[in-house]
């Protein structure tokens, strides 16, 4: 049985690189409420998709609106 030489051992520490997924024509308004789209919703969606089921979330997420005259938004999430 070998031994772990405790000086070799690297500490944990946060990812040097990280990707970025832009998520493109989102309605910037709640269909539920009428309001426009919160981080917890964004959450939400991310969670219920299988797409997402190993991705890990580096930020929080942003929400962008496209323009002032649409009702579309772009969403930043750094993995």
């Amino acid at each position: 049985m070998s031994t772990v030489d405790a000086d070799q051992v690297q500490s944990p520490r946060l990812p040097e690189s990280k990707s970025y997924l832009k998520i493109v024509s989102v309605p910037y308004l709640s269909e539920a409420t009428n309001m426009h789209i919160t981080l917890d919703e964004v959450k939400r969606i991310l969670k219920n998709n299988y797409i997402f089921n190993n991705i890990v979330l580096a930020l929080k997420s942003r929400i962008v609106k496209i323009s002032s005259k649409l009702d579309m938004a772009i969403i930043w999430i750094d993995i």
